[in-house]
């Protein structure tokens, strides 16, 4: 249950402050940790002493102890040295060890009831149940973070993600897949979603230093009770999903900033295609020369400002308005016109999603 990192840790911080070296071995008889070399030559002895029925033994120099949890053995402890309190400093070892244990059970528990909870396994009289026995508020304001790579994350990962947000006991760093990492994050009364943005970032600035990582941070809404943070999980979700169509250029997107991308999202693909069939008559809106695509997304960038447009494409007013009008007589839509910029616009984004989902098929 505990990583061979966290105990090498460990008894590597005994060793520092006691000079004491130690070694941990499994009931199998694999090394976990240690702070000498040669830690193969105990293995017969540690698992001589896993069926022997004391607690604790000296044998080839060492003093043996064992480690349970909750009466299950789990660990042979070694320690060794030339100081009078070995068996001492071993017992102390042993009892730290113990209580490692006993905090990743409780943590293992909650890292269960939170994945659980996202994905919406339990029922409500459970969800309430289950939060009391582990300590967890039921009433906080939370928001749930998904951290997407484009590979499978290892454990580092995780720890990194929790030894940065993890110190906070009221805040769960957990997973329910190979790419993403997820943060149910409680959040206080004075923070926003600018605060929100600034956390993201500060998650996304842990993998900056890796170039060949890709990664997306979607969050979803402040929710202000333990029952509703499935939903802000499933908003999390979405807006990464609705982020790779619409937003590709963003690393952090939030649900609330999604605007009509969410609704087109939702659609059946058929509507889809009948929408874009009755107003371009079978044709493709994105199927236009660059030049014209350029034009429509900078005159849409602008606000439908003529001006505006002309001058930061570095073309005559009267170069864009000819470019509008060609435009207009080839789809009928007249981009100077509100309701036919919506249009167009709309008929834009949805081609996106066509494709995108076009590209999960494959």
């Amino acid at each position: 249950m505990i990583s061979n990192q966290i105990l090498q840790s460990t008894i590597d911080g005994l060793k520092g402050i006691t000079r004491i070296d130690l070694c941990i071995i499994d009931t199998e008889g694999k090394v976990l940790a240690a702070t000498f070399q040669d830690t193969d030559s105990y293995v017969a002895a540690a698992l001589a002493f896993v069926e022997s029925p004391a607690d604790s033994q000296v044998f080839l120099g060492c003093q043996f102890f064992k480690v349970f949890d909750e009466h299950q053995l789990e660990y042979i402890l070694l320690a060794k040295g030339d100081s009078e309190d070995v068996y001492m400093i071993g017992k102390i070892a042993s009892f730290q060890i113990q209580n490692l244990l006993v905090a990743y059970k409780e943590r293992f528990d909650k890292d269960n009831f939170v994945k659980n909870l996202l994905l919406d396994n339990l029922l409500l009289v459970d969800i309430y149940n289950r939060a009391k026995k582990l300590h967890i508020d039921t009433e906080a304001r939370r928001v749930v973070f998904i951290v997407e790579t484009n590979r499978e994350k290892d454990g580092n990962e995780l720890e990194r993600v929790r030894g940065l947000l993890g110190g906070k006991s009221r805040d769960f760093i957990t997973a329910v897949d190979e790419k993403n990492i997820i943060v149910v994050k409680e959040v206080m009364d004075n923070e926003g979603y600018e605060e929100l943005n600034k956390t993201a970032e500060v998650i996304l600035g842990l993998f900056r230093s890796n170039d060949d990582l890709e990664i997306h941070i979607a969050y979803g809404t402040v929710v202000n009770e333990i029952k509703e943070v499935s939903r802000s999980y499933k908003e999390a979700r979405m807006a990464l999903d609705v982020g790779k169509i619409f937003f590709q250029e963003r690393q952090v997107i939030a649900y609330s900033t999604l605007g009509i991308g969410r609704l087109i999202y939702q659609l059946p693909i058929p509507l889809c295609k009948m929408f874009i069939k009755e107003i371009f008559d079978g044709k493709s809106p994105d199927e236009f020369d660059e030049e014209t695509l350029t034009t429509i997304n900078k005159f849409f960038e602008n606000s439908l400002n003529v001006s505006e447009t002309s001058r930061q494409l570095y073309i005559h007013r009267n170069t864009l308005v000819y470019r509008l009008d060609k435009l207009q007589k080839s789809t009928g839509l007249d981009l100077r016109v509100f309701e036919d910029a919506i249009t167009f616009k709309i008929a834009l984004m949805v081609v996106k999603y066509m494709k995108y989902m076009e590209s999960l098929d494959y």
